[in-house]
C-alpha cells in the first residue's frame, strides 16, 4: 500500500475484533515507530506492548473506574462527529481488556542534554506514534490514539514496573477493525496552506 493511501484512510478505529494480533506484527509496528526522526537523534522512546489478558483486565478496570464518571456526564446519544468519538471512546474504555493489544508509547525528558525539556520529549514520541499507526493501516490493522494512560497512571506504573523518570505519553489500541477503512475527513489543503507569507 502506498504511504499516502495509508495516511488518507488511517481513521481512528475504536471498534476492534477480539482476534489476536501476531506478536511479529506488533513488533513490526514498534520497528516502524522507531524509524521516526527525533531531536538530535536522541531516540528517547520506549514502547510497552500489552497483549496479556490479565494485565489488560487490571489496567482496563482502572481506566474504566476513572473514565466512566466522565463519560456519564457526556450525552452519548445524539449524532455528530464529537458524539460518535465520545461514544467510541467510552466503548473502548469499557472494553479495554477485549482490545487485542495496546501499545504504550513512553519517553524520557533527556534532550537537549544541557537543558532537557518536555517539548523535545513529545517531539520524539509523537512522530514515532504516527509512524506506528500509519504502518498499522498498511498492514490492515486498526488503531486509535488515546490518553487513557493519564486516567490510570499509578496502576500502569505499578503493574508494568515503569521507572519514575519515564513519561507515559500515548496509549494506542491495536486490532483488526470491525468496520472498513474509510477516507479521513480533513480540511482542504487550500484552507491551511500558505506560500511565503500568511
Amino acid at each position: 500500500m502506498d504511504v499516502i493511501e495509508a495516511m488518507e484512510t488511517c481513521v481512528a478505529m475504536r471498534y476492534l475484533k477480539e482476534d489476536p494480533v501476531p506478536a511479529a506484527d506488533l513488533e513490526r509496528l514498534v520497528y516502524a515507530a522507531t524509524r521516526a526522526s527525533s531531536p538530535g537523534n536522541s531516540q528517547e522512546w520506549d514502547f510497552v506492548v500489552l497483549n496479556d489478558d490479565a494485565i489488560k483486565t487490571e489496567i482496563g478496570d482502572a481506566v474504566w473506574a476513572a473514565m466512566s464518571p466522565i463519560f456519564a456526564e457526556i450525552p452519548l446519544t445524539s449524532g455528530g462527529t464529537t458524539q460518535r468519538m465520545y461514544k467510541g471512546a467510552a466503548y473502548l474504555a469499557k472494553n479495554f481488556a477485549k482490545v487485542p493489544a495496546w501499545i504504550l508509547g513512553c519517553a524520557r525528558k533527556n534532550y537537549p542534554p544541557q537543558a532537557p525539556t518536555e517539548a523535545f520529549m513529545h517531539s520524539t514520541i509523537y512522530p514515532a506514534a504516527q509512524n506506528l499507526i500509519v504502518a498499522a493501516r498498511s498492514m490492515g490493522l486498526g488503531t486509535t490514539f488515546t490518553t487513557f494512560q493519564m486516567a490510570a497512571e499509578s496502576v500502569i506504573r505499578e503493574q508494568l514496573s515503569i521507572p519514575a523518570d519515564v513519561y507515559l505519553c500515548v496509549l494506542v489500541a491495536v486490532g483488526y477493525p470491525e468496520k472498513p477503512f474509510t477516507p479521513v475527513r480533513r480540511k482542504p489543503v487550500s484552507d491551511v496552506l500558505h506560500w511565503n507569507t500568511w
